[in-house]
């Protein structure tokens, strides 16, 4: 499948990543929809017509025009991105031109530059990378933990 993206022409590579993308996005976003839709019949629906769940969908209606399209620059944020916009009901009208963006941002860049970074990264020995991202993560996640747990203010509950 590699080859015929490398010889394939620019247009032809970019349409093709495109029509992924949009695929994608809004399989994940009419997933999100489906779920919101499914769980208004069961017992947690009480959390769908909560006032949190209401200044969210208003909040991700405002601004997920935004979160939307730069998800796309991100890796491994997309789906959550448009996961959520689907179970807040994101209205189509901000969130089909918003997918769109992104999806023609995320082709460019996986015609041009990122496509070269995946011939790279397998080129790597990239198990080694991997792991190293892993370790790095893991001991971010370790200092962060223990800074927050130091920082804690002991209130007066707490006192005995």
């Amino acid at each position: 499948m590699m080859q015929w993206i490398e010889e394939a022409p620019f247009l032809v590579t970019f349409v093709f990543f495109f029509c992924g993308a949009m695929i994608r996005a809004n399989s994940t976003y009419w997933i999100g929809r489906g779920l919101a839709a499914g769980m208004m019949h069961t017992r947690f629906q009480r959390l769908l017509n909560g006032p949190i769940y209401h200044r969210a969908q208003a909040l991700l209606a405002r601004w997920g025009v935004l979160a939307v399209p730069l998800s796309f620059l991100t890796v491994g944020v997309q789906s959550a991105v448009n996961a959520s916009a689907g179970i807040a009901r994101m209205p189509l009208r901000r969130y089909i031109p918003a997918v769109i963006v992104g999806c023609l941002l995320w082709a460019l860049i996986y015609a041009t530059v990122g496509m070269t970074v995946v011939y790279a990264w397998i080129a790597l020995d990239w198990q080694w990378l991997l792991l190293g991202a892993v370790v790095i993560g893991l001991l971010a996640w370790l200092y962060i933990r223990r800074h927050k747990r130091a920082s804690r203010v002991v209130g007066p509950e707490e006192i005995q």
